[in-house]
């Protein structure tokens, strides 16, 4: 088993609430990038908490970055008073890692969220996913990701360009050429607590669609899934009142 590091931590909401969610980030992103989420949690009575992934952000820089290392890290993470998570949300990478974390420790979150997340990444994917980090790390420009992404949120631009500049570009190249099979199915269909996919559009970009969604989906009935129409890889900057107002029903 992978050694796991200490990640740091990043709250929004009341730390007495009797609710308490975890928000893991994506590939070359930062836990501060999960903002939408903590917000909407946070005005619903939640307290969120987010976390930078090894190698990114404040996290410790380590030498294993394979998906097993992410999940070791995040099934350490637990609410401040101990136990089980309410709710754990998982983005892309951070999806990945959080269905493999509850399927090795079922008591860690009582449900899950997922967004669009990188269950499997096969070679065309990997392709997509590495020319992306490479722009981003080649052109960290504010007016750089404003072209790419002309309707993200000013929040969200500026700490794109905070995450980049945070991550270390040799973990994120490592964490693609460490998992040259990048397969959680298995891990998936050991899942027991309540699983909602909020999936990107496929007439966009979807890491999580055609056969594989409906294999991961059918094969498990703890496992849920809609779509946030017109939204990328990541919906809660492509689409973002969409994306919460979705996600606020999915958890309600």
């Amino acid at each position: 088993m992978p050694a796991p590091v200490s990640l740091p931590r990043m709250h929004w909401g009341d730390p007495s609430s009797d609710r308490h969610a975890l928000l893991v980030h994506g590939l070359g992103s930062s836990g501060a990038l999960m903002w939408r989420f903590g917000v909407a949690l946070a005005d619903a009575g939640w307290c969120a908490t987010a976390v930078d992934l090894r190698g990114h952000g404040d996290a410790p820089r380590a030498l294993d970055y394979r998906v097993a290392a992410y999940a070791a890290d995040v099934a350490q993470v637990r609410p401040p008073a101990g136990g089980a998570w309410d709710l754990v949300v998982g983005h892309s990478l951070g999806g990945a890692a959080t269905t493999s974390a509850s399927a090795d420790h079922p008591d860690w979150t009582r449900r899950i969220v997922l967004v669009d997340p990188a269950i499997v990444v096969d070679a065309h994917d990997s392709q997509v996913v590495r020319r992306s980090q490479e722009r981003a790390f080649a052109d960290n420009r504010i007016e750089a990701v404003r072209e790419e992404h002309p309707h993200w949120h000013p929040h969200d631009l500026e700490l794109k360009v905070d995450a980049v500049r945070r991550a270390s570009r040799w973990a994120v190249e490592q964490t693609s050429s460490q998992n040259a099979v990048w397969d959680v199915r298995a891990q998936a269909s050991r899942v027991t607590v309540p699983t909602h996919v909020l999936g990107a559009d496929p007439e966009v970009y979807s890491l999580f669609t055609g056969e594989l969604a409906d294999e991961v989906v059918g094969g498990n009935t703890a496992f849920s899934m809609s779509i946030v129409p017109g939204a990328g890889h990541s919906p809660h900057r492509d689409k973002p009142e969409q994306t919460v107002r979705q996600f606020l029903e999915v958890i309600a």
